[in-house]
């Protein structure tokens, strides 16, 4: 029981300390400048994906 404790707290620990070192590096987020996240109807076409790999 109090292996599965420390084990779970190092792994909570773990992933908060890479949250906040990846919010460290990171620039700060442009609204205006990233994708629509829903392209319906915009013209935009998908790519990058297998589904964007349409037949010719």
């Amino acid at each position: 029981m109090r292996t599965r404790r420390l084990t779970a707290g190092l792994t909570v620990l773990f992933i908060a300390a890479l949250l906040i070192f990846d919010q460290a590096q990171s620039e700060p987020v442009n609204r205006f400048q990233q994708p629509a996240t829903i392209a319906l109807g915009s013209g935009q076409a998908a790519g990058g994906a297998h589904c964007a790999a349409l037949p010719d």
